[in-house]
């Protein structure tokens, strides 16, 4: 995808939750040639509106005109207007400054999966996961999960390097926290088991804290 963001804290920032996430992104931080934007054959444009050189509204304009290319505008302008207008230019969402990276993130997902354009699969060292046609693998190996394994495994991968609480993974795994925490650990050892069945120790327990997935 292409991210157009002039503040440099914001724009690092965003690029960095989004490969983080598995989504390569080009960034620019002014108004750029629409041919160099569509070279790097995006999925997704997300845009500030207020750039030093030009408008992220006219910058849409050239972009939709070339191609049907799916578009997130970023800015600080909220009036009700600069959302119409936003939203007539064909935009899929509008986020306003200032924004949560989650939140952002969630929206991408979103648009690019509505807008079919979400990569099926994510990697995390040997570790292929698949959500959409329901498949993982290590190493080569297909892995024999349980639907919720596979989900637990998917956002362990998107949060790799990171340590994850039991209710972080409650609610961003099951959807909310009201489980016994005890199903976390359960889940968790069978996935463990399952993984280590294919190579060494990636999915550690960081004691009194959660887990971390460290691929090799």
């Amino acid at each position: 995808m292409v991210l157009v963001e002039d503040e440099e804290p914001v724009r690092h920032a965003v690029e960095r939750a989004l490969r983080h996430e598995g989504i390569a992104v080009t960034g620019f931080s002014d108004y750029p040639d629409p041919d160099l934007v569509l070279a790097a054959a995006p999925d997704l444009a997300v845009l500030d509106v207020l750039l030093p050189s030009g408008d992220g509204f006219e910058l849409a304009r050239e972009l939709r005109a070339a191609r049907d290319l799916p578009i997130v505008f970023l800015t600080a302008r909220d009036a009700v207007e600069d959302r119409l207008d936003g939203f007539e230019l064909g935009a899929d969402d509008y986020l306003v400054k200032p924004f949560a990276l989650e939140e952002l993130l969630a929206r991408v997902r979103a648009v690019l999966r509505r807008t079919g354009r979400l990569g099926a699969a994510i990697e995390a060292g040997d570790v292929v996961v698949d959500e959409q046609a329901g498949l993982a693998t290590r190493a080569g190996s297909p892995l024999e999960l349980t639907p919720t394994e596979l989900r637990l495994l998917a956002y362990l991968v998107r949060q790799r390097g990171l340590v994850l609480s039991k209710h972080q993974l409650l609610t961003q795994v099951w959807g909310y926290d009201a489980y016994d925490p005890n199903v976390v650990e359960v889940h968790v050892s069978a996935l463990r088991r399952k993984l280590e069945a294919h190579g060494l120790r990636i999915l550690h327990t960081v004691r009194g804290l959660g887990y971390r997935l460290d691929p090799r």
